[in-house]
């Protein structure tokens, strides 16, 4: 099967025909957790085409990603906030359409939602429910239940990005948690003509330097056909720490949060009195906290060409992008209160800060009667649009970033100041300045 729109052709065949055409050995595996196929040696295939082809996928079907969410420690105690009044502490604007008009893509690697939780949760609000559509790709599909994190995942994503823009359409891409799922969601999300999505949001990822060349290749492409087709991209910059969680005794970044074209999204915990915001600092408990620091495979954008990034914590790493980008409420202490399978749970992690960020575009793109599309060069050039973010560290174990003044690499340039954001965008669109597509 060809798809020129998504630069992809589709082969199926037997194990030891696909092993013959592509020179190498093909391994089934199961770790105790999962079973899955994996390839050793390196791949081949004919000279005249080789120059082509940027990934072969599917010959590896390893879980890649890991969803990006905390629960709060105590279940029984009632902490943290509705999605809504955490849009509110931001000063997210109210727009005429709420988001009407938008569609916001979120995607998912495992698990599902049930319309019931949904219910109960824009009631709890006194929001109205908005359209969610599940769309299956490469046979991933709304499946809740087995995996009570992956269904939290899920929920989390709907009720925060629908939350902050209700009137916003929101279409839930679901695939199989391997490198080709997770690149095919994504396309799939890019080149949907029905639903089309102006905004993208990514709450799932891994370290660098799990990813194989070729996937992290592969996706990287995906992300910048978003921003050539005018999609917002936001992804979850992690939850382990300025580690990762690799446990190598050095610092990682998340990926697809460290492309260039997404907007990584970091971690914050706040204090609040009577309805404000008093106090944020960086997210960081201890066993858990906002992922961030330097790239390992991308150079510094050019957005980020101001930017004076702290040396990198990792002996003879060469200077790359800096992540995040932005930052928002993550903490599970002040995080978002959610329903899942019929009951009330407390959550964070970055993974809610991404489509935290997802609604806040929308409901911008409505007031600006067009998708901004690839915002980075606009945000860093809005400093006084963000609340810099100037205590704490996300350190594990002494290896990490401290936060401080103008970008960090804990929370990036900061927190959203929503109101003095779309004015940003606004001037920009009326002097006809935001890239779009």
């Amino acid at each position: 099967m060809q798809d020129p729109a998504r630069r992809l052709i589709k082969l199926a065949g037997p194990a030891d025909k696909l092993e013959a055409a592509f020179r190498t050995k093909l391994h089934y595996y199961n770790d105790g957790k999962n079973a899955f196929r994996a390839r050793s040696g390196s791949l081949s295939a004919p000279a005249d085409v080789v120059g082509s082809i940027e990934a072969v996928l599917g010959l590896d079907t390893r879980p890649i990603a890991k969803q990006k969410l905390t629960r709060v420690a105590n279940p029984h105690v009632v902490t943290g906030h509705l999605p809504n009044q955490v849009g509110r502490f931001y000063n997210f604007p109210q727009t005429k359409g709420l988001g009407a008009g938008q569609c916001i893509a979120l995607i998912e690697l495992g698990g599902g939602y049930r319309d019931s939780d949904n219910r109960l949760a824009f009631e709890t609000m006194r929001l109205p429910v908005p359209t969610v559509t599940a769309i299956s790709v490469s046979g991933g599909g709304n499946s809740p239940g087995p995996d009570p994190n992956a269904d939290g995942e899920v929920a989390l994503d709907i009720q925060v990005a629908g939350g902050v823009a209700p009137g916003a359409k929101i279409a839930v891409y679901f695939a199989p948690n391997t490198i080709q799922g997770f690149v095919d969601a994504i396309t799939r999300a890019v080149n949907d003509a029905q639903n089309r999505p102006s905004v993208i949001s990514i709450s799932w990822g891994s370290a660098e330097s799990q990813w194989t060349g070729q996937g992290l290749a592969a996706m990287n492409s995906a992300l910048k056909d978003a921003a050539t087709r005018g999609v917002t991209v936001f992804a979850a910059a992690g939850d382990n720490l300025a580690t990762d969680g690799v446990g190598d005794g050095h610092a990682h970044v998340d990926f697809p949060a460290s492309s260039p074209y997404a907007v990584g999204c970091g971690g914050t915990l706040i204090d609040t009195a009577n309805g404000k915001i008093t106090g944020e600092a960086v997210w960081n408990n201890g066993g858990s906290g906002t992922g961030g620091g330097i790239s390992d495979r991308f150079d510094a954008p050019g957005y980020q060409a101001n930017v004076q990034f702290p040396p990198s914590v990792n002996p003879r790493q060469r200077p790359g992008r800096g992540v995040p980008d932005v930052a928002g409420d993550a903490d599970p202490q002040s995080g978002y209160r959610i329903v899942v399978a019929g009951s009330g749970a407390t959550i964070g992690g970055t993974s809610a800060v991404a489509p935290l960020w997802a609604g806040l575009i929308a409901l911008i793109n409505d007031e600006c009667g067009r998708p901004l599309g690839f915002i980075q060069p606009y945000l860093y050039g809005a400093p006084q649009a963000f609340s810099q973010i100037t205590k704490g560290d996300n350190k594990d174990n002494g290896i990490g970033y401290s936060a401080g003044p103008a970008w960090n690499a804990c929370t990036g340039l900061g927190a959203p100041k929503g109101k003095d954001l779309l004015g940003v965008f606004k001037a920009a669109n009326k002097n006809s300045n935001v890239p779009v597509s």
